[in-house]
């Protein structure tokens, strides 16, 4: 059987068109599923021999030793050169197991990709993960940067991240693996009914499917709409935040309108704490921060691990000791 085209090629090179023209070298997130096997075939195929694999070994299943010999076996029949990274992704009392795994996951691919002098690491992330990635941030009430869903690039621990696959149906990467008899693994754990992304993947997925076909080009476009809002919010967000200050004075906060408030002291928590406030902890924060019109008046409100507080005229975080 003839071989057939790459499907992931035209889409790599929209990508690199966008985002990094000349690689001296790239890394591929390579688990040995579907998704990553196809992208390091293309960008093998694109950029010879300035192409590593990144094979990040979990240890939460017994099958994890068989995807990395089949990792190792497929780079070394590409001449490849290839590194396995074994990570603790036990998660903390209170943490999901997903994002303990993600973020255990991510820093060994950065800290791997800097070590080797990588210019970018590539994801394997497609449509349905695009989808369901929507999905879940509608279950959960997010806001406008969770409605953004994966974004098609990122930058975390100084590392560049691309996402070159993210408007590629699944099946269309594992159609085109199958026609050319290359090989990967299936993970058991997307099985797992115990994590909410596998229960929409079962569930929900098929009755969209079902009642609306294009759901994930539509689930998509809406992403990219709440990227674009959010992107504006930052603007005026870095705007305000010049107005108010770093740390922001109070009187100045209170000088703007209650939505711009809320706006500004997301991105001066996210600068200052590295987090989000929850839609409780930041009502409480506007509310106090109202209240405060005398010179005696405190603050004092939990937000993450830390408080923020009143520090004479202007707040304050409180990072634990």
């Amino acid at each position: 059987m003839a071989a057939s085209p790459n499907p992931c090629g035209p889409a790599l090179a929209g990508w690199c068109g966008r985002h990094l023209q000349n690689p001296q070298q790239v890394a591929v997130a390579y688990s040995a599923g579907a998704d990553s096997t196809a992208l390091l075939l293309a960008a093998h195929e694109r950029w010879p021999g300035r192409v590593m694999a990144i094979h990040i070994h979990h240890g939460l299943h017994a099958a994890a030793d068989a995807f990395e010999n089949l990792a190792l076996d497929l780079c070394a029949r590409l001449g490849v050169p290839i590194r396995v990274c074994r990570v603790d992704a036990r998660h903390a009392p209170g943490q999901s197991p997903e994002d303990a795994a993600r973020r255990a996951r991510y820093h060994a691919l950065a800290a791997t990709a800097r070590e080797q002098g990588a210019d970018a690491v590539l994801l394997g992330q497609h449509a349905d993960d695009q989808a369901e990635t929507v999905l879940l941030a509608l279950s959960r009430g997010a806001g406008l940067p969770g409605l953004a869903g994966m974004a098609e690039r990122f930058e975390r621990d100084g590392v560049l991240f691309g996402r070159p696959l993210r408007e590629m149906a699944s099946q269309t990467l594992r159609d085109w693996l199958l026609h050319d008899g290359h090989p990967f693994v299936d993970d058991p754990t997307n099985a797992d009914a115990r994590y909410t992304r596998n229960r929409i993947r079962a569930v929900l997925t098929p009755a969209w499917q079902a009642c609306f076909p294009g759901y994930r080009e539509a689930l998509a476009r809406s992403a990219r709409h709440a990227a674009q809002a959010q992107s504006l919010l930052d603007e005026l967000a870095e705007s305000d935040l010049a107005l108010t200050g770093n740390p922001p004075v109070i009187a100045a906060v209170q000088a703007l309108s209650r939505a711009r408030q809320a706006n500004v002291l997301r991105l001066w928590l996210r600068r200052c704490a590295g987090t989000a406030p929850s839609e409780v902890q930041l009502d409480e924060l506007l509310d106090q921060i109202d209240a405060c019109r005398t010179r005696g008046h405190g603050l004092r409100i939990r937000v993450a691990a830390g408080l923020v507080v009143r520090d004479a005229d202007r707040l304050r975080y409180d990072r634990p000791i």
